[in-house]
C-alpha cells in the first residue's frame, strides 16, 4: 500500500521527496542546484501534431474504465504533451505492479521527399527500480521492440534549464549511460515533468558487493579491478572530453551488467561544468564519499572530488581483504594515491587507468572467473587521449589492443 501511495502521488504530479539508497542523502540538494542552475528557461511552445494519437480500445475496456474509476481523478485520461511530441498516459489494469501500470506513447513526425512517416514508440512501465529526491525511475519495455529501459522522472522546474539533460546529451561512452529519448509531462496541475528514456542495465556495484558480504565472501580481486579501472575510464571521459563533474560518485550509481561486467556511470542530477573563478555549492556529494574540501565548505574545487569518491568506492570493495597478507601491496598503493587529502596529490582519471593495479586486466591470458571474455577496456578514441604523454598511452594500451 506504501508503493501505492508513492506511486499515485508521484503520477498526479506531486513531488516526492523520500530519500532512497538510489537517491541523494539529501532533499534539499537538488533543490540548491536548481538555484546554482542560474539560467532561464526560454520555453518553446507549439501545438502538437494535429491528429494526435489514438489509443487502441480492446474487449476489456469495461474493465479498463471500472479500474481506473477507483483511482484518484486526476489520475484519470492524464494528457502529457511537450510541444512537439504528443503524449498520452494512460493506466491498464491487472499488470506486475500495484494493480497498474502506466504506458508512455509518442509519435515521432518525418518528412522525406515530401512526404510525411510518423513513427510510433510506446513505452509500457513494468515496476519501480528506483525512488528517491529527484524523482522515481520506472523499468519499462519498449512495445515495439520488445527492449528494455529506465524511464527517470523527475520534477522540472519551468524556470530553469535541466542541467542533466543537457549533459547527457553530450554524452556517448561505452562506460557512461546512453541517453535514448526524453520527453517532457504535465499534469491537470500544470506541474512539469521530465522523463528521460534510458538504456536498463539491471545490477548495481552496491547491490553487487552487498550480496559478498551478506555471504561472509570476499569480492574476487578480478572484479575490484574491473570495476575500479571503468569507473576511472568513465570519469576520464566526462573530465576530459566533456569538462563535466559527476559530483556524486557512489556505488549505487554504478550500473553493472552481471553477465559481461561491464560498467556504466549514471545519475547526472549533480554533475556541472565547473568553470574557474566561479563558485560552486560545497553540499555536494554523498555524505560518506564526499572529499574533504567539500566537507570544510570549499566552494572552489576541482574534477579530484570525484577521485576522491572513487577512493572511498574502491577501499569499500576492498573492504575485508585490505589487510589480507596476501593483498597486492598494487591495490593498497592505488587507493592511497585517490584518497590525498590535497586534491593536487590525487591522480588524475586517466593516470588512474594506467596504474600497476590494473596490469592483470591488460594481460591477453586475462578473462572472467567464468571464463567469458572481459569487457572492451582499451577502445580509448583520440578525444580520451588528447593530452596524454606518449608515455602514458603506452601505459593504458597493451600492444594486444593497438589497432
Amino acid at each position: 500500500m506504501h508503493v501505492m501511495r508513492r506511486l499515485k502521488s508521484m503520477a498526479s504530479g506531486r513531488h516526492n521527496s523520500a530519500a532512497s539508497s538510489l537517491g541523494s542523502d539529501s532533499g534539499s540538494k537538488r533543490g540548491k542546484e536548481d538555484e546554482e542552475a542560474g539560467e532561464e528557461v526560454t520555453t518553446k511552445t507549439s501545438k502538437a501534431e494535429g491528429e494526435g494519437i489514438a489509443l487502441k480500445q480492446n474487449a476489456s475496456s469495461s474493465n479498463l474504465k471500472a479500474d481506473a474509476d477507483k483511482l484518484p481523478k486526476e489520475m484519470q485520461n492524464m494528457k502529457i504533451r511537450d510541444g512537439y511530441w504528443r503524449i498520452v498516459m494512460y493506466l491498464m489494469p491487472s499488470l506486475l505492479f500495484s494493480d497498474f501500470a502506466v504506458t508512455y506513447r509518442k509519435v515521432k513526425a518525418k518528412h522525406v521527399k515530401g512526404m510525411e512517416l510518423r513513427q510510433t514508440i510506446s513505452y509500457m512501465a513494468e515496476r519501480v527500480v528506483g525512488t528517491g529526491s529527484f524523482g522515481i525511475v520506472f523499468q519499462a519495455k519498449c512495445m515495439e521492440t520488445s527492449e528494455t529501459v529506465a524511464i527517470k522522472k523527475v520534477l522540472q522546474d519551468k524556470r530553469y534549464k535541466n542541467r542533466e539533460l543537457q549533459i547527457m546529451q553530450m554524452l556517448e561512452h561505452p562506460n557512461v549511460i546512453q541517453l535514448k529519448h526524453y520527453f517532457f509531462s504535465t499534469t491537470e496541475k500544470d506541474e512539469l515533468y521530465l522523463n528521460l528514456v534510458l538504456e536498463y542495465v539491471s545490477e548495481t556495484v552496491y547491490r553487487m558487493a552487498k550480496q559478498y558480504f551478506r555471504m561472509n565472501h570476499q569480492m574476487p580481486l578480478i572484479y575490484v579491478k574491473l570495476y575500479s579501472y571503468q569507473i576511472c575510464r568513465a570519469l576520464a571521459y566526462i573530465h576530459g572530453v566533456v569538462g563535466v563533474c559527476h559530483r556524486d560518485i557512489k556505488p549505487q550509481n554504478l550500473l553493472v551488467n552481471p553477465h559481461t561486467h561491464q560498467l556504466k556511470l549514471c545519475d547526472f542530477g549533480s554533475a556541472k561544468k565547473l568553470v574557474l573563478g566561479e563558485p560552486n555549492i560545497s553540499y555536494i556529494c554523498s555524505r560518506y564519499y564526499r572529499a574533504p574540501e567539500l566537507i570544510f565548505g570549499a566552494t572552489e574545487y576541482t574534477t579530484a572530488i570525484d577521485m576522491w569518491s572513487v577512493g572511498c568506492v574502491v577501499a569499500e570493495l576492498l573492504l575485508g581483504q585490505v589487510f589480507n597478507k596476501r593483498m597486492p601491496s598494487e591495490a593498497v598503493e592505488f587507493t592511497s594515491k585517490l584518497l590525498q587529502y590535497s586534491p593536487k596529490l590525487r591522480y588524475t582519471a586517466l593516470e588512474a587507468c594506467a596504474h600497476p593495479f590494473f596490469d592483470e586486466l591488460r594481460d591477453t591470458k586475462t578473462c572472467l572467473p567464468d571464463g567469458r571474455p572481459l569487457p572492451p577496456l582499451f577502445n580509448f578514441t583520440s578525444k580520451e587521449l588528447a593530452g596524454a604523454t606518449q608515455e602514458l598511452i603506452q601505459h593504458l594500451i597493451p600492444e594486444h589492443a593497438e589497432k
